[in-house]
């Protein structure tokens, strides 16, 4: 196993938690964005936590994981459906990485060696 990821979200909560009572305007701020995302009834519950684990693998962001792991369970998402989610995120992160080595080397042409 490398996580546990029912303790992950429980220890995501109780760190907010902590957070909320140092600065609960940046909480509320958070869960009002939070809040709105749930849209304008577009997309499904199903897709739009499809899209949240996207990200998640993308920005690599563990809490995330657990949260969405969790909702889109709920949700009624399936392995095959995640899976597919997840092999758009990994095409897309390759992907992001090209772009950025292209960039990088764009930039690294621009300062000439002295």
């Amino acid at each position: 196993m490398l996580n546990n990821w029912e303790e992950q979200l429980k220890n995501t909560r109780s760190a907010a938690g902590t957070l909320a009572k140092v600065n609960p305007k940046l909480i509320a701020g958070f869960q009002a964005l939070s809040a709105s995302q749930n849209g304008a009834g577009a997309l499904d519950v199903k897709t739009r936590e499809l899209i949240a684990l996207a990200v998640a693998v993308t920005t690599r962001c563990d809490s995330c994981i657990a949260t969405h792991a969790s909702a889109a369970r709920a949700a009624g998402v399936t392995e095959a459906e995640l899976s597919d989610a997840l092999g758009t995120a990994i095409a897309l992160n390759a992907g992001a990485a090209f772009s950025y080595s292209l960039r990088t080397m764009e930039a690294f042409g621009q300062f000439e060696a002295k």
